[in-house]
């Protein structure tokens, strides 16, 4: 459920994008980082497959851990992966040192 909920609010964003009929440019934009570094920033790679951006979507900052795939030579956003309100990062972050524990723990 709540995978559709994510897909429901891309499309929503994706609406936003196209006020002026143009959804393909909006994603565009967010293949083509390196020509807007100041609304995705990419902050780490986890994997060969998977990173951590900073992204401003829509006047809003938030973080954005997802997986990537290749075509035609370059890397594109996949469907997997989350996208947190500074809200909700600030959560996960202050719950760092519990997670650790729980980690160690298991």
């Amino acid at each position: 459920m709540s995978g559709r909920g994510k897909r429901k609010d891309e499309d929503d964003h994706a609406s936003d994008g196209d006020s002026e009929g143009h959804p393909p440019p909006k994603k565009a934009s967010k293949r083509d980082s390196s020509d807007d570094s100041s609304d995705d920033i990419t902050v780490c790679e986890i994997s060969k497959n998977r990173r951590v951006s900073v992204r401003n979507w829509n006047g809003k900052v938030g973080v954005d851990i997802r997986e990537f795939y290749v075509k035609d030579g370059k890397q594109m956003p996949g469907k997997k992966g989350i996208s947190l309100t500074m809200d909700q990062w600030n959560v996960l972050r202050n719950h760092v040192e519990e997670i650790d524990k729980a980690v160690n723990e298991a």
